[in-house]
């Protein structure tokens, strides 16, 4: 198991910063943010949509957060470059974001009304926003970090979605990456984040409604299934005693992983340290199999955790990690264009099962 402490600090505008260490006593959070930031960016609003029966946040703060800027915000502070990150060096560190699309304000506020009426209906963008530091080092990724680096993160990730459960405005936890300037990446320092949504997110309340819907007619879990029926296909990228990875049958996205742990759990704080220690090198086998799908052009991908929301129908959900990439070929992207960003229809450009074919015969160089 890798060693976990973690150590608290504040920015100077009141922010909070978590440093996640392998050894004890690092004392990182014992450096002061010397900066003169002003007032804090409160994250607006949330309203409600009344045709497609969801929240949207509406947060104009966030239009003046940086944009691949020359200093880099995410760096450790050196000297009279002050950054973000107070301490001059660290393993993983987690603060709240500048530029948050929910909170804002660090205080727990209420959640959205459970019932709506009327046409226009808007409540505080309760929750939070986090930013998920990988290294201290600029110029590598998470696909360059080691296992040991990797089992730190998801401890740190699984250490925050308890603690923002437990918020008591934060109704789901999603834990994400995004990498590459083809996805709109802001900052190329190796880093994720984390939203603490004030409600549950349409997507997973179509995968619960499914999953009941599922339960009622068969009395069998819907993730377990797919698990079975995946195992026995063509799909699967990679496999250990924990975990499973494989692209879905009916995937939607040009290439798209799925990696499920072979046991139900309903979010990261339930994952025990075997399965944690079993995700990292499962995981960086998947990322070199991207990157090397066409050598010289590393995957622009999104992966983000599923995870059970908080409270209603959390039997229902099932922990797991989704990574979709618009990479469609060599130098080619996959724009969202009018059929699946106005319509919502997927159309899938290669085939799930070429997909699958092109990441398992990817050179992985000895990740595993």
């Amino acid at each position: 198991m890798t060693p976990f402490h973690m150590e608290s600090g504040s920015l100077a505008d009141g922010r909070q910063i978590l440093y996640f260490n392998t050894a004890p006593d690092a004392g990182r959070a014992s450096f002061a943010d010397k900066r003169d930031l002003g007032d804090r960016v409160s994250a607006g609003e949330i309203r409600y949509d009344v045709l497609r029966d969801e929240w949207v946040a509406v947060s104009a703060g966030r239009s003046n957060r940086p944009m691949l800027p020359v200093a880099c915000p995410l760096c450790p502070s050196d000297g009279h470059e002050l950054t973000e990150v107070p301490a001059p060096d660290y393993e993983v560190a987690v603060f709240e974001n500048r530029f948050p699309s929910f909170g804002g304000y660090g205080e727990p506020g209420p959640l959205p009304p459970a019932e709506v009426t009327g046409m226009e209906n808007a409540a505080p963008a309760s929750g939070r926003c986090e930013v998920v530091c990988f290294s201290d080092d600029h110029d590598s990724s998470l696909v360059d970090l080691g296992p040991e680096r990797v089992a730190l993160i998801v401890r740190a990730l699984a250490q925050r979605t308890a603690d923002l459960s437990a918020r008591g405005d934060v109704a789901q936890v999603f834990c994400f990456e995004n990498r590459g300037v083809e996805i709109g990446v802001t900052l190329h320092h190796p880093h994720g984040q984390i939203y603490g949504y004030p409600y549950t997110t349409p997507q997973t309340r179509k995968h619960l409604d499914a999953n009941k819907r599922h339960r009622a007619a068969t009395g069998r879990d819907l993730f377990d299934d797919i698990i079975e029926s995946e195992r026995t296909g063509p799909r699967v990228i990679a496999e250990n005693d924990h975990w499973i990875a494989f692209t879905p049958y009916a995937a939607r996205w040009p290439f798209e992983v799925h990696i499920y742990p072979n046991g139900r759990f309903a979010d990261l704080t339930e994952l025990p340290d075997a399965h944690i220690d079993a995700f990292a090198p499962l995981y960086l086998d998947v990322l070199k199999r991207c990157d090397a799908a066409y050598p010289g052009e590393p995957m622009p991908y999104m992966a983000g955790w599923h995870q059970a929301p908080v409270g209603e129908d959390r039997e229902f959900g099932r922990l797991r990690l989704e990574l979709v990439s618009i990479r469609r070929g060599p130098g080619r992207v996959k724009f969202l264009a009018s059929s699946e960003s106005v319509m919502g229809g997927w159309v899938h450009d290669l085939g799930p099962e070429t997909a699958a074919e092109i990441l398992k015969k990817s050179s992985t160089k000895g990740a595993l």
